[in-house]
C-alpha cells in the first residue's frame, strides 16, 4: 500500500525538473508569477470556467498544436514576408514563444482589463509592421485579411492538435464553442468577420488555398523549427517526436511547398503513438506544484 506513494516521491523531483525546464522557456524565469498574475488577478474574465477555449488552451496539445500553426500560417506569402522581417524568430525565438504564450493566457484566463492591455499592445506592435515582400507586393499585420489567415490556422492547428493528444477531446458543440469563444479574441485584434462554428473555419481555410504557396522564406523557418532549433542537445530526442507530432497533423497538402515528409502510415502509428505519450508527459509535468499555486480568485 504504500509502494505508490513512494514511487511518487522518487519521482517528484523529475517532475518538477520537467516543469521548471518546460516553463522557463514557455513562460520566462519566473513562471509561477506569470501564472498567478494570469489566474490570481481580481476581475471578471471573457470566458466562463466551463468554456471549450479554457479546456484546449490548457491543455499540454498546445505544443503541437503551436508548432503546426506557425508551420501552416508560413504558407501565405506576405505573412511569412511579415514574420521574417520583423518577428526576430530567428535571434530570439524563446521571447516570441513568451510573448504568445502570455497573449493566449491572459485572453483566456486573465482578467477583462488586462486581456484588453494585452490586446492593445498587440493592436500597437501590427502597426509599425509594414513593409513589402521579395515578390514586391505590399504587406501590413493589422491588414484585416492577413490578422483572418493567422486566426484560422492557430484555431484549426489548436482545435486539430486538441483532438489528436488533448487529455479530453471535445465533442460536436464543443468544438462549435472553441471556434465561437476564439472568435471574441480575433474580434478584438481585428479580424472583421471570424468563423464561429467549425464548418466555418474549414469553408474559410479553403478559401485561402489560392493564395498559400511554398515561399524560400517559408521552407527556411520550416527548417528553423524542425531542424536547427535552439534546443538544448539533451531535449532534442523529445523535440524530435513533438515536431513529427506537429507535421503528423498538417493537411497533406502543406507537404510539398514546405518540403516535409508525408508518412501517413508511420503518421498514423508509430508518430501517433510517440506524440500521445510526449503528450502524456508533458501534462503529468505540469501538475507539479512548483506551478501550481493558481485559481485563488476568478482564474
Amino acid at each position: 500500500m504504500t509502494a505508490i506513494p513512494a514511487q511518487n516521491a522518487l519521482l517528484d523531483p523529475v517532475r518538477d525538473g520537467l516543469a521548471k525546464m518546460i516553463m522557463t522557456k514557455v513562460a520566462g524565469p519566473d513562471p509561477r508569477a506569470e501564472r498567478n498574475r494570469v489566474h490570481n488577478t481580481p476581475g471578471p474574465r471573457w470566458f466562463a470556467p466551463d468554456r471549450p477555449i479554457r479546456r484546449v488552451h490548457g491543455d499540454a496539445s498546445m505544443f503541437a498544436g503551436g508548432l503546426r500553426a506557425l508551420l501552416l500560417q508560413s504558407l501565405h506569402p506576405l505573412a511569412m514576408a511579415a514574420v521574417s522581417a520583423h518577428s526576430g524568430y530567428r535571434g530570439d525565438p524563446w521571447g516570441r514563444l513568451q510573448r504568445t504564450s502570455f497573449f493566449l493566457a491572459i485572453t483566456t484566463y486573465g482578467a477583462e482589463a488586462d486581456a484588453e492591455a494585452a490586446i492593445a499592445r498587440v493592436k500597437a506592435v501590427h502597426e509599425r509592421v509594414r513593409g513589402t515582400s521579395p515578390d514586391g507586393r505590399p504587406y501590413r499585420a493589422g491588414d484585416p485579411h492577413l490578422l483572418e489567415w493567422v486566426h484560422l490556422a492557430e484555431v484549426d492547428s489548436f482545435l486539430v492538435a486538441h483532438q489528436r493528444y488533448g487529455e479530453t477531446p471535445l465533442d460536436a458543440a464543443e468544438q462549435d464553442g472553441y471556434v465561437e469563444d476564439t472568435a471574441r479574441v480575433a474580434r478584438a485584434l481585428g479580424v472583421l468577420d471570424p468563423p464561429t462554428t467549425v464548418a466555418e473555419l474549414h469553408e474559410m481555410l479553403q478559401a485561402y488555398r489560392p493564395e498559400l504557396r511554398g515561399t524560400t522564406e517559408a521552407r527556411q523557418a520550416a527548417r528553423f523549427i524542425l531542424v536547427h532549433p535552439p534546443v538544448p542537445f539533451a531535449a532534442r530526442p523529445a523535440y524530435g517526436v513533438l515536431t513529427a507530432a506537429a507535421v503528423g497533423l498538417l493537411p497533406w497538402w502543406t507537404r510539398w511547398p514546405l518540403r516535409l515528409p508525408y508518412l501517413p502510415l508511420a503518421e498514423g502509428t508509430v508518430v501517433r503513438a510517440a506524440g500521445e505519450g510526449l503528450t502524456r508527459t508533458i501534462r503529468w509535468a505540469l501538475t507539479s506544484p512548483i506551478l501550481v499555486d493558481v485559481d485563488k480568485s476568478t482564474g
